[in-house]
């Protein structure tokens, strides 16, 4: 009797996905979308400014007023 090796399905973010947002969380910062969080504006603009961060590259102004 032959045994079949299977593989768990794995649950997570990929090391892509991961990369992307740490880039994206250091391009936001040096552009100033981490700073004064004091408003929920202010949050959904730093977040983003962190998934969207190619437009930031771009010229794109992400913050919202």
């Amino acid at each position: 009797m032959r045994s079949v090796a299977t593989t768990a399905p794995r649950v997570g973010v990929s090391w892509i996905g991961a990369a992307y947002l740490i880039v994206g969380a250091i391009i936001a910062a040096t552009h100033t979308y981490w700073s004064n969080l004091h408003t929920l504006k202010a949050w959904g603009s730093a977040l983003l400014g962190t998934v969207l961060w190619p437009l930031i590259l771009l010229g794109v102004n992400l913050h919202i007023h």
